[in-house]
């Protein structure tokens, strides 16, 4: 039996479908799953429901998973302090955490910056869309388990600014979209060249991995909550 048919991928807190077509355009099974219906024109695709209920299933080879930011980002330090938000953090890092510490062997968690790092591991790799042919910047960290940091060609030159404000300051895509309708939703979206690179990278590896490794962190922290 091809190895590649044996594995099974769960694209975690994902309605646009973006990474599951890029695995699924490999030959990859390949499911979103998100509390919304899927845009991304594949509803048979997509599971519809809890992500961290799918995630302990015990059906998947690997996971990637994209865990609301909203209230973990760096982006929003500036209103931490707001009454509830707090608790509302901590909730969000349960969920990270639980995402993190699921009984898959493979796992790629994917987030803007956040206080996710170090609090439940530190980051991995940081990248941007740029690095695979979509020219823009939205810096990404991603969190790995058991899996390599995506290769890019770092002499891809940086994109220019989307517009350059009053000020002077350089605006780039989340820049661009702040305060447009659903601008927050497409901020969250994931790029197609990302999620291409992933396919197309990680698949071959896990492939030839005759045996699903334990799961194992580079680091063992204590999640006090």
């Amino acid at each position: 039996m091809d190895e590649r048919s044996k594995i099974k991928v769960l694209i975690a807190c994902e309605e646009s479908q973006t990474v599951c077509k890029a695995f699924r355009d490999k030959g990859i099974e390949a499911y979103s799953c998100d509390l919304e219906d899927c845009s991304g024109g594949y509803p048979e695709w997509h599971i519809k429901g809890d992500a961290i209920q799918e995630a302990y299933s015990g059906k998947y080879t690997l996971m990637i998973g994209h865990p609301p930011c909203r209230f973990i980002s760096y982006a929003g330090t500036s209103s931490w302090n707001t009454s509830g938000r707090v608790f509302k953090r901590i909730e969000a890092l349960q969920f990270f955490a639980k995402l993190w510490e699921a009984p898959i062997p493979f796992i790629c968690l994917e987030n803007p910056k956040s206080c996710a790092s170090p609090v439940i591991a530190k980051y991995s790799q940081e990248v941007q869309p740029y690095y695979f042919g979509d020219p823009h910047m939205k810096t990404t960290w991603l969190w790995l388990k058991n899996l390599p940091k995506l290769e890019y060609d770092s002499s891809v030159q940086r994109p220019l600014p989307i517009y350059i404000d009053k000020s002077g300051k350089k605006r780039y895509f989340t820049d661009a979209i702040t305060g447009q309708k659903k601008g927050s939703v497409l901020r969250a979206k994931t790029f197609p060249g990302i999620a291409r690179a992933m396919a197309e990278q990680w698949i071959p590896i896990i492939a030839r991995t005759s045996q699903s490794p334990s799961i194992e962190s580079d680091e063992k922290q204590l999640l006090c909550f």
